[in-house]
């Protein structure tokens, strides 16, 4: 059901947030002789607030009311296409690389999982999704191959995919979020401004949770997970302001700080967000072999906020800039420049997502 492999087009890539359904349609075009590598196109894209509790820590709660608002973000963006791909969080996947005989077929490569999985899955095996995809042959052992293992339990799988039905698509790609960031970040680092080949750091700033990616090399190598996010700074300003959820909401959409403890409630969220990520990141230090990284890269809902990036760089001391998974694309007569721009950090993994269709 992951979709290992399978390379069709057109493809909707929507990220189901706990906020927002964000949806994005590229289309590609292939390079020649003159410019070998692929050129994408911003088709469409929409982003869709989601009822309060629809999603809950990544599970969707109410299928029909996400459902509904996918609906709606297909109608936003005008977009005529059906097939989607949709991911489950992290946290809701078990993913293991075992090696297996290079003699072997996908057919007994499927077989031989199937006869090995429990060894690696907790649930039992009626009660999960799997699927595999061979990476390539296994170091210092040629005879060998390393295949990548993923499984979720089928309910996690079936709410997004029933969501998708009520929406009117189909789901043909069920990724897992940290793939389908790997793929955003692999586009953004598409370029030839790499000065060395240390680590980057990407943080994907949610709006319950902060998220660290380390890439290197082509993969995430390190993920770490923080229970701090957005939610934190529209909490403070509701507790100082007693004023609605919604009104914390559009207040931070709009970069809306004017009064002394407004700003004071911001400067607060991006003193702690600092500390958040160094502490993410000198977790990374200790338990790999890396001590540094070339720079960090902001992404996620909160990431546009006045002068985050500022602040990050002055409190760690590192390069840092904000996601722009588009810089290099095109984009279609339909697509408002100036929208997408400023929703581009919390596009990363529906990036991620819509790139699968190539």
């Amino acid at each position: 059901m992951f979709g290992f492999g399978r390379k069709n087009t057109p493809l909707l890539g929507i990220d189901i947030s706990s906020t927002a359904i964000k949806l994005i349609e590229l289309s590609c075009k292939a390079g020649n002789s003159n410019s070998p590598s692929m050129s994408y196109r911003v088709e469409r894209f929409a982003i869709e607030p989601l009822p309060f509790n629809a999603v809950l820590e990544k599970k969707i709660a109410d299928p029909e009311m996400v459902g509904q608002c996918i609906r709606k973000a297909v109608i936003k963006a005008g977009t005529k296409t059906k097939r989607a791909a949709v991911a489950v969080a992290g946290a809701m996947a078990i993913t293991k690389v075992i090696s297996l005989s290079a003699s072997f077929n996908d057919a007994e490569i499927e077989n031989q999982i199937q006869l090995e999985a429990d060894q690696y899955i907790t649930h039992p095996l009626e009660e999960v999704n799997l699927d595999f995809d061979v990476i390539g042959p296994t170091p210092n052992n040629p005879a060998m191959v390393d295949v990548l293992l993923a499984a979720s339990r089928r309910e996690n799988v079936d709410d997004r995919v029933a969501a998708l039905e009520i929406a009117g698509l189909t789901a043909s790609i069920v990724d897992i979020e940290v793939y389908a960031m790997e793929n955003a970040i692999s586009l953004l680092l598409n370029d030839a401004n790499r000065t060395t080949d240390s680590p980057i750091a990407v943080v994907d700033i949610g709006s319950a949770n902060t998220t660290l990616y380390v890439f290197n090399k082509g993969q995430i190598i390190y993920t770490r997970e923080q229970n701090f996010g957005g939610q934190h700074l529209k909490d403070d300003l509701q507790r100082r302001f007693g004023i609605s959820r919604e009104e914390a909401t559009q207040k931070i959409l709009n970069n809306d700080f004017s009064t002394t403890p407004e700003v004071e409630a911001l400067e607060n969220f991006k003193d702690s967000l600092s500390q958040q990520i160094n502490r993410a990141l000198q977790f990374f230090y200790s338990g790999t072999t890396f001590n540094h990284v070339e720079r960090v890269i902001l992404a996620g809902g909160s990431a546009g906020l006045s002068r985050l990036d500022a602040v990050v760089e002055e409190r760690l001391k590192l390069p840092i800039s904000i996601a722009n998974p588009f810089q290099h694309m095109s984009l279609s007569p339909q697509v408002n420049a100036k929208d997408l721009l400023c929703e581009a950090p919390s596009l990363m993994v529906a990036v991620g997502l819509a790139l699968r269709g190539f």
